[in-house]
């Protein structure tokens, strides 16, 4: 068998990725807008729809890290691939329960996709590259989330969901060619006596440890916010603030504006993601957290602050560049956590159950929020929380850098 570079596998399961996140992805720009054409009654059957698959992926999550300690094989990324495929067809036909039943099935495919690619990561990556590998995965699988926004939203608004989503579940054929091309088929470095060695004794110390509990409890807020209040209503946050926009005599609706600015961050995220873990390797990831986290707060206050349209969708691209730097060193410092352990699969899996409970939550209390309170209260909370999470990671640099000074 020829060999296969750890880096090569990375750029592989990233693009994998991708390919089966492009109907996902189109559904946070579309839903929201067009949610009467996909057969729905009401806004709060589309914050189920956009959370089913992350409270799926919750208790699924420790099923499938046991499958890869144990197998450590691309067999998920086989199956993850084929249910993307019949999700994304699904996403033409009209019915709720239906959507149900095929968000729930994405759910499936999104936990084998990332708990591969985590455990590909941290088998392949050392200390002075996880940063970068991190980032370079983090970079190439948000093509998915450009492609599905900008091509799902345009398909969309032009034919309807039904040729939109056959398009894109075509496309995510194409993952099978690089499973099989580029990655090995087994790729974990835990065989199953290791594994069972003391391991429930082992799972209970490492639960207890302040270190974990601090970084799981950051990635469940940090992902609520990010990955599931704001990206599942920016769309109607552009509605509210501008319903279109002429551009050189275009005239672009709410749907396609708020799918420019997240389609932005999916341009840059492939160079600017590896460029921001070599710099966490570098300088410090705790520290540049920790600054990230300061600015995230400010930008989210000042969405609500009355500024000039123009420099609102700066404030907005702002956002999405915090959110580009807080997901990589986040990712990074879990890899971090999960490699000072003998069984980094299990760090690992419950650093993703955390986010997805943190990312289902985000849509449900969105659209709540929205019906009871308004998106205003809402983006202020919002820049609270950051604020306070940013404050504890700050004192927490703080006070290691005093013990480790001489």
């Amino acid at each position: 068998m020829r060999e296969i570079s750890g880096k090569t596998q990375v750029v592989a399961v990233a693009l994998v990725t991708a390919l089966c996140m492009l109907g996902d992805s189109m559904l946070y720009v579309v839903l929201p807008l067009y949610w009467q054409e996909a057969g729905l009654g009401s806004l709060w059957e589309v914050g189920v729809l956009l959370s089913i698959n992350r409270f799926v992926r919750v208790p699924l999550g420790p099923l499938v890290g046991k499958w890869y300690e144990r197998t450590g094989g691309r067999a998920g990324l086989v199956l993850a691939v084929v249910l993307a495929f019949v999700t994304t067809l699904s996403y033409g036909f009209q019915g709720f329960w239906l959507w149900l039943l095929m968000r729930s099935l994405w759910g499936v495919a999104w936990t084998f996709l990332r708990l591969g690619a985590y455990s590909l990561i941290v088998a392949v990556a050392d200390e002075h590259n996880r940063g970068q590998l991190m980032g370079l995965y983090n970079g190439l699988y948000r093509l998915g989330s450009l492609g599905g926004m900008l091509v799902g939203a345009l398909f969309a608004s032009w034919y309807g969901l039904l040729p939109a989503s056959l398009l894109l579940a075509c496309c995510s054929l194409f993952a099978l060619l690089l499973v099989f091309l580029y990655i090995r088929p087994g790729f974990t470095n835990r065989t199953a006596a290791a594994i069972e060695e003391g391991g429930e004794s082992r799972r209970l110390r490492l639960w207890r440890q302040a270190a974990m509990q601090k970084t799981m409890l950051t990635a469940l807020i940090v992902t609520m916010v990010y990955q599931g209040m704001f990206a599942s209503t920016l769309s109607r946050l552009v509605e509210q603030r501008t319903p279109f926009l002429a551009l050189g005599g275009i005239v672009l609706g709410a749907a396609v504006l708020a799918s420019l600015v997240q389609g932005l961050r999916w341009c840059w995220e492939p160079w600017a993601a590896p460029v921001v873990g070599r710099l966490a390797d570098r300088y410090g990831r705790r520290k540049m957290f920790a600054a990230t986290l300061f600015a995230g707060a400010l930008l989210f206050a000042l969405i609500q602050a009355g500024v000039p349209l123009g420099a609102w969708f700066a404030v907005l691209l702002g956002i999405q560049l915090t959110a580009t730097i807080i997901t990589t060193v986040m990712d990074t410092l879990a890899a971090d956590e999960a490699a000072r352990h003998a069984n980094s699969t299990a760090v690992m899996t419950f650093y993703s159950v955390i986010t997805d409970l943190g990312a289902a939550l985000g849509p449900l209390f969105a659209f709540w929020l929205d019906e009871h309170a308004g998106l205003s209260v809402m983006y202020v909370g919002l820049a609270a929380a950051l604020l306070l999470i940013a404050a504890a990671w700050s004192v927490r640099q703080r006070r290691e850098s005093l013990e480790s000074a001489p």
